[in-house]
């Protein structure tokens, strides 16, 4: 499944009607804090007093609870791609920058998604696959116009700068503030010196 595709797939998913798709994005939103609170435990239930909705609202959008969590998977994994294309006009360096910070941000939600996900559809699912994609070509054209600036070392490739920040967002932290601490430092680790 292509990253297209999956748009497409989820697009059509969506509500037309004005009162079903709020009630589609109160239930998304609810899932997504319900899940960064609560981890794979949050009830379904939950999810809808969260929402302000009742159990049915929920089931008729999302009639398992591994359609929910495809659903907000796929959503943030669009929002933090689409915040790329916010950052092209940016100082170079900032640009690439906060958008690693915001994929921390997503990093901390998708923990809760994504385990519980393997145990739905397995490590090497399309929808990671695809998802995967969709973040490392949302990253590159950043981290390529930091390099054609000369402010990224450039010898270094989006694979490689995704792994050292997925690995650090993974990693559990003491104190608050700590994850995004050390991907400035390892961010630093990327910046420009000219041999001399």
């Amino acid at each position: 499944m292509t990253t297209t595709e999956a748009t497409e797939q989820r697009t059509l998913a969506r509500p037309k009607r004005a009162d079903a798709l709020r009630n589609h994005d109160k239930v998304l939103a609810a899932a997504r804090e319900a899940f960064a609170e609560g981890g794979e435990s949050t009830s379904l239930e939950a999810i809808a007093r969260r929402a302000g909705v009742g159990i049915g609202t929920l089931y008729r959008h999302f009639p398992t609870r591994q359609a929910l969590l495809e659903a907000l998977y796929l959503d943030e994994v669009e929002e933090v791609s689409r915040s790329a294309q916010e950052l092209t006009d940016g100082d170079p360096w900032e640009a690439l920058t906060m958008w690693f910070q915001r994929l921390i941000g997503y990093l901390a939600t998708k923990q809760a998604l994504a385990h519980d996900l393997v145990n739905y559809l397995g490590q090497d699912a399309a929808l990671f696959q695809t998802c995967r994609a969709s973040l490392f070509a949302a990253g590159e054209p950043l981290l390529r116009r930091a390099q054609e600036a000369g402010v990224v070392r450039p010898d270094v490739n989006i694979a490689q700068v995704m792994q050292m920040v997925i690995a650090i967002g993974k990693t559990p932290s003491g104190a608050p503030g700590e994850t995004e601490h050390l991907v400035r430092i390892a961010l630093d680790g990327l910046r420009y010196q000219a041999q001399g």
